[in-house]
């Protein structure tokens, strides 16, 4: 069962977004608990102070209290993988929306298109984060590796490297056929060479997909418009 979160200092406005949540849900074909919060200082002692857990927040911005920027940054090190959906009026908080690793920026002015399928990605993805694994095997290894842990695959000579956060772990396959294999649309080619895990860039910069563990990998010339449009669809943003 998911756990959701659902928090603005307006009441109104809180209903509204529980009943497009609740909609979600039906549609995913998934079961989800929600709690909802007019006060912000609630929603972040219940997390911080009461070890409350949560898949998945709604957050506005601009709330009395703690904001909802102040509030992504202090449940990070409760939640290090909840997905956040901001709802602001405020399109300059985009940019430092993307840099805090939220999932997606909704603008309010756009609600009833852009938060249904905002939600429905942040469940779908929560979903296959949940345990999917990507398996290795050989005559003499099983190995399974959990697609939320993968951050990146590159090409070693006739085998496919897979960068995770237990390790390396290499498989004697090309890299088009474990791009095949993982089936999901969060794996994202950036170079011929290279698939790098959407879930873990926190930002492109200068031409690098920068990732949630520190590295930064080069994204080649002919792959940054495309990898920019798909961050781009990902996020539900602007980069």
């Amino acid at each position: 069962m998911l756990r959701i979160a659902i928090c603005d200092d307006d009441k109104t406005i809180v209903e509204s977004h529980k009943n497009i949540t609740e909609n979600c849900l039906k549609d995913c074909g998934s079961i989800g608990e929600i709690e909802t919060y007019i006060a912000s200082d609630n929603l972040l002692c219940d997390i911080t102070e009461d070890g409350f857990f949560f898949d998945l927040i709604l957050l506005d911005i601009e709330m009395p209290g703690s904001t909802g920027m102040e509030i992504a940054e202090k449940i990070k090190p409760c939640l290090p993988n909840v997905k956040i959906i901001f709802i602001t009026s405020h399109i300059e908080y985009a940019i430092d929306a993307f840099e805090l690793s939220i999932f997606r920026y909704v603008p309010k002015t756009d609600i009833d298109k852009r938060l249904p399928a905002a939600i429905q990605d942040a469940v779908k993805l929560i979903e296959l984060e949940g345990g999917k694994t990507y398996t290795i095997q050989t005559n003499s290894r099983l190995e399974r590796i959990l697609y939320r842990d993968i951050y990146y695959i590159e090409r070693d000579g006739k085998n496919a490297s897979i960068t995770a956060a237990d390790g390396i772990s290499k498989v004697r396959k090309s890299l088009q056929q474990v791009y095949s294999e993982l089936g999901a649309d969060e794996f994202i080619f950036i170079d011929r060479g290279c698939i790098v895990n959407m879930i873990h860039i926190m930002q492109i910069k200068g031409g690098m997909a920068v990732l949630k563990n520190g590295e930064a990998l080069p994204i080649s010339r002919s792959h940054l418009q495309e990898v920019k449009e798909q961050i781009n669809h990902y996020w539900g943003m602007l980069i």
